[in-house]
């Protein structure tokens, strides 16, 4: 058996692709069961009642979802990340976790995590006090 080489495997991919050929999210069911438990108390509604008094009308792009942010940082609680970052790069790599989050596969930018803890009032604890 003869050692392959990285440039006899390169190849041009191509530049459209059906949709049928595209890959699926594995399924992971470990975080089927807290979706189903977060939707069943209706956790986004009241996670969007609580953090409506600290997003403006209709100034700048729209932000992450509260009900997303929250379900990010139980994904850093059961894997262990600490950081916000660190979550937001471990989502962008995880089709799974994508669907977990609701964030479509065509999206291409999930760093919006880390950007909503940076509002001083969302992050000051209130919240997370109240979503415990």
């Amino acid at each position: 058996m003869a050692m392959g080489r990285r440039e006899d495997q390169q190849k041009q991919e191509p530049l459209w692709i059906a949709h049928s050929e595209l890959t699926s999210a594995p399924e992971l069911p470990f975080y089927e069961k807290p979706n189903e438990l977060l939707d069943a108390e209706r956790f986004d509604p009241f996670a969007d009642g609580l953090s409506a008094k600290f997003y403006a009308k209709k100034l700048g792009r729209p932000s992450l979802l509260p009900g997303i942010y929250f379900r990010s940082l139980l994904i850093g609680y059961f894997e262990g990340i600490e950081a916000e970052r660190g979550i937001a790069w471990r989502v962008a790599d995880s089709l799974g976790l994508r669907q977990f989050l609701g964030i479509a596969l065509t999206k291409v930018n999930v760093d919006g995590i880390e950007e909503l803890v940076a509002d001083k009032g969302y992050h000051s604890g209130a919240i997370h006090e109240q979503v415990e």
